[in-house]
């Protein structure tokens, strides 16, 4: 409680900011290898395999949102209760997050075993490439526990301001993945050949190292946060603060799942290799949205930690740092896709068909990185401050209310590139709506901030104002 105090409520914010988000960033950036590594592997086999893993990637993402989500909420509502100084409303929410992760890991399991095959059904006939997704799927949706229960732990980590742990977790789980892929997807070492199916046994073991590491890494540090059996009694009051930032902050991790289903279902109609190319894109874009949004997991804790503590000109300085360290990362990813494309398609071992799809996929989707900024930082601070809905109104605005409907319209006129088209616009829309929102807030945060004082390089300022 006192480290995380020292360093969240007085610690220079540059640095501060820097030091808590590159190891997020780095562990976010490692997280996205798990699929990408997956495709690359399965890439080799055929471009059915790889469609086949394409097709799972929504319900994986669901898993994803339902734990990030949920640690979102969890992360924000402990950092905000360090901030105030409530050790025992700490204590627990962390205590009732182990029976909502079992939850929600029970949940799973059913969706794997009866929801995969006719949710796939959805998207192919083809049965060589309905078999091998459903066993892909089932594997790594019912036994997605390892999953759940690491990213919980390790948004505990990030809520007291330990990001080291969690990359370390997940550094552990990516390279478990690596190593096995090759070994179990084309057989090496005199096991057999499991191909697709040997990718998803490779994901899950990679996942569940992760989770025993993080496990035994909570029981051996000391991070402030006690988890007790007596604090498991659910408590209606916590749960609701807690899933009034999660849900939202999981249906914003879930929508690309829903819009990727979308269109799936458009593009199987216009070219026989964009579905496949359009799964590639989701896992490639990770590499510059993860980045960012690492940040965000570093900007969060420190947000509502000094939110919790009434300082105000501290809280508006880590939201000016992450607005331009965000833009650097985003607009990095925006000359790495117009500049090597073609090279970027060849990890996949892509042939001329593929990269005739792939490269201005990529080069038009990444025109809508830079501007995404705005709303990518904006929703972060949004949920610092328990704001969830704004946030889920961004993402809605951006993958649901504009990209589809456009998509369907623009490609009448211009084919798939009309699809790609969307993308870049409904960033621009969510920015415009994420700099109104965000006035608003800060507007009523500073309204609530403005008889406090702030201790900043230690001197006595009052409270902030809204820039």
């Amino acid at each position: 409680m006192t480290n995380a105090k020292n360093l969240m409520g007085t610690k220079p914010i540059l640095p501060l900011l820097v030091s808590m988000s590159v190891p997020s960033i780095l562990s976010m950036l490692i997280q996205s290898l798990y699929n990408v590594v997956d495709s690359i592997f399965v890439a080799w086999l055929s471009n059915d395999a790889l469609t086949a893993v394409s097709l799972a990637y929504p319900l994986q993402n669901l898993v994803l949102a339902v734990a990030v989500g949920f640690g979102v909420g969890i992360n924000a509502y402990i950092a905000r209760n360090l901030g105030e100084g409530n050790q025992h409303r700490v204590d627990q929410a962390a205590s009732m997050g182990v029976i909502f992760t079992t939850i929600h890991a029970v949940i799973f399991i059913l969706v794997g075993l009866f929801g995969s095959e006719p949710f796939l059904h959805m998207f192919t006939n083809d049965p060589e490439i309905l078999q091998m997704s459903v066993n892909y799927t089932r594997i790594v949706i019912c036994l997605s526990f390892g999953s759940l229960y690491h990213i919980f732990i390790e948004k505990l980590f990030q809520a007291v301001g330990n990001m080291v742990v969690p990359m370390i977790l997940q550094g552990v789980g990516a390279i478990v993945n690596i190593i096995l892929d090759p070994i179990l997807i084309f057989g090496m070492f005199g096991l057999p050949a499991m191909g697709v199916t040997g990718a998803a046994v490779a994901t899950v073991t990679g996942q569940m190292t992760a989770c025993g590491l993080a496990v035994f890494c909570f029981l051996r540090t000391r991070t402030g946060i006690r988890i007790t059996r007596k604090d498991m009694k659910i408590d209606a009051g916590i749960a609701k603060r807690i899933y009034a930032v999660g849900v939202p902050s999981g249906l914003m991790t879930a929508m690309p799942s829903l819009l990727v289903s979308i269109l799936n279902a458009l593009l199987v109609g216009l070219h026989t290799l964009a579905v496949a190319a359009f799964g590639l894109y989701f896992k490639l874009q990770t590499f510059v949205y993860m980045p960012g949004n690492g940040l965000i997991q570093g900007m969060r804790p420190i947000v509502s930690y000094n939110y919790g503590a009434g300082q105000g000109r501290r809280l508006h300085l880590v939201i000016r740092w992450s607005l331009a360290l965000t833009a650097i990362i985003m607009a990095l990813g925006t000359l790495i896709a117009w500049g090597v494309p073609r090279q970027i398609m060849g990890l996949f071992d892509a042939d001329e068909a593929m990269i005739a799809v792939g490269v201005p996929m990529l080069r038009i989707t990444s025109l809508g990185f830079l501007v995404s900024t705005l709303g990518t930082v904006m929703a972060g601070c949004f949920e610092a401050l328990g704001k969830g809905l704004y946030s889920l109104s961004i993402s809605l605005l951006r993958q649901l209310l504009v990209i589809p409907p456009l998509a369907m319209v623009f490609s009448l006129s211009w084919g798939l590139n009309g699809v790609w088209a969307a993308f870049p616009v409904a960033e621009a829309l969510a920015a415009l709506v994420a700099v109104l929102l965000y006035r608003k807030v800060m507007r009523q945060t500073d309204r609530q901030l403005q008889n406090s004082e702030v201790d900043c390089a230690g001197g006595k300022y009052p409270g902030s104002r809204n820039p």
